[in-house]
């Protein structure tokens, strides 16, 4: 059975707090997992998450400031420790290149796991598969950052009351989902498109056209809101969100379940990031996420 969910590993900002470790966040979906901008302590929440090194397929970084990267060397020890058997890839800005190494060979090792290193420079796509395409785009933050955005395939869904009137049942069901026809009739009489599911992660940014493209019908949008509406010029000088301006992206770009992170520790109250997204018009599904959450993905539209 697929699993979707997105597992919080930490939610704190530039400096965490005794209830929010740095950044680190995992994507599972279905049989692959995906480790987003893994913070310090990402391996210690892992433990607590019940996440193991072999449920990391990818790694994301969308910049390389510390709360986002330095548990790269302690993240990548451990793929190698546990001897993980398939490569892991990793993501991240090409401009970062320098940091990336000093990371991954931070500290003396046996190097035992394929390591692909991609590194981004422009949007466009990563990866694509048969379950997901991987694309980033770029953002508006003092050092370059990416966000990542995964979409999977169209599709289509069966529809019974189409099936019957056909005639159509048992084995023959699975058959014309293969073969795109049954005799006379086809797949598209007895279905109905059934849109590609859509997750976005966007860090460490002001509001940018890069923001928009990664948000625009997501069925999730995982979104920094470091800080509070009343703080917005703060916010924009140091190329961040406030949680008003990021429940307003997700309005705009018809979201589903929005989940805001990425707190400032000058805020102690997890509500008002609630109050102040609701204030500005968003009306999905909306989770302010805490360290160890685990939220799952909504049900394909």
């Amino acid at each position: 059975m697929s699993v979707r969910e997105f597992v919080v590993l930490g939610t704190a900002s530039q400096v965490p707090t005794r209830h929010r470790n740095h950044n680190g966040y995992l994507l599972r979906w279905d049989g692959e997992g995906i480790l987003f901008d893994p913070g310090e302590g990402t391996q210690r929440q892992m433990l607590r998450a019940g996440v193991a090194a072999h449920d990391i397929d990818r790694i994301c970084v969308t910049h390389f400031h510390g709360d986002h990267s330095l548990g790269l060397a302690g993240v990548i020890q451990r793929i190698n420790l546990d001897q993980v058997p398939h490569p892991v890839t990793a993501h991240y800005p090409a401009s970062g290149q320098k940091f990336f190494d000093r990371l991954r060979y931070a500290t003396a090792y046996r190097e035992t796991v394929v390591l692909r290193e991609e590194p981004v420079s422009a949007d466009g796509t990563l990866a694509q598969g048969s379950s997901y395409t991987l694309e980033a785009r770029l953002l508006s933050h003092p050092v370059e950052s990416f966000g990542y955005r995964i979409t999977e395939p169209d599709g289509r869904r069966m529809v019974p009351e189409l099936l019957a009137r056909h005639g159509i049942k048992g084995p023959d069901v699975g058959r014309i989902q293969r073969e795109g026809r049954l005799g006379t009739v086809t797949l598209d009489e007895v279905s109905e498109p059934r849109p590609g599911q859509r997750f976005a992660f966007v860090m460490d940014t002001r509001l940018c056209p890069g923001v928009d493209a990664l948000a625009e019908g997501c069925d999730m949008l995982v979104i920094e809101s470091t800080f509070l509406d009343e703080d917005e010029r703060l916010a924009t000088d140091h190329g961040h969100l406030t949680a008003g301006q990021a429940a307003r992206v997700a309005r705009d770009a018809g979201v589903r379940h929005l989940v805001l992170t990425h707190f400032s520790q000058r805020y102690t109250d997890p509500t008002e990031f609630e109050r102040q997204a609701r204030a500005a018009g968003f009306e999905g599904e909306l989770t302010v996420a805490a360290d160890l959450m685990r939220v799952p993905l909504p049900k394909r539209g």
